[in-house]
């Protein structure tokens, strides 16, 4: 028996089939604990069976922004789009209930090297200068860009947030596809667009190899 590694997946947005090639390729033990940074949901072909898979299988990951999306589907929001709606009705009763206890951040004490680096998964980002317990929520689950005039963005306006953040913790994030594979010196962006037909990236720790698999197909528009 091996070391147990920590295995970070990019948003899976229900490409089942691509995270289970994922697992197969990264040599995933039992022993080694597995974190998604969000958005399981969404988009892609089959969202309760990533929901399920990550229950059953005792697999951590944060709250996406299209993860909250279903849940308030589930609460009736009206105001959500269909096919948010679409996935909460495929989901069980101790699926949602598991969604819905996934926290905004995750410390991953155990994943260090022996440099002593601390991680921390968000799902969009932290704006810089401010510490995670200070972070709103709004910011964890959608923030993408920091302007010229220094101000936080959900859009690609400006510098990417991660650019800025000086530490100290090395964060592990997603949600930004439009840039994908971020690789900057106190954060890591692992959103690599498979559910447009790109690619799912994983980081494993504390070696830091990046592994990955190509879509099978684009599921949604950029």
């Amino acid at each position: 028996m091996g070391t147990p590694r920590t295995i970070v997946v990019g948003d899976v947005h229900g490409c089942f089939d691509e995270l289970l090639a994922l697992m197969a390729r990264a040599g995933r033990a039992a022993e080694d604990r597995v974190v998604l940074v969000g958005d399981l949901c969404a988009k892609g072909p089959n969202s309760a069976g990533v929901v399920r898979w990550a229950r059953e299988s005792g697999v951590e990951a944060v709250l996406g922004n299209h993860d909250a999306h279903v849940l308030r589907a589930v609460r009736g929001d009206t105001h959500v789009k269909p096919t948010h709606h679409a996935v909460a009705e495929t989901l069980g009763a101790a699926d949602v209930a598991w969604l819905e206890s996934r926290p905004l951040w995750l410390r991953l004490d155990d994943a260090g090297d022996s440099a002593g680096v601390r991680y921390l998964a968000v799902h969009a980002g932290l704006v810089p200068g401010i510490g995670i317990e200070q972070q709103t929520r709004d910011h964890l689950l959608n923030l993408r860009s920091i302007t010229a005039e220094g101000l936080p963005s959900k859009r690609i306006d400006g510098a990417p947030w991660a650019s800025l953040w000086r530490g100290p913790e090395h964060v592990l994030f997603g949600h930004d596809a439009v840039r994908g594979l971020q690789q900057h010196p106190f954060a890591t962006g692992l959103d690599t667009g498979c559910v447009y037909g790109r690619e799912l990236t994983a980081l494993v720790l504390p070696s830091r190899e990046l592994v990955s698999v190509p879509a099978l197909r684009a599921y949604a528009p950029m």
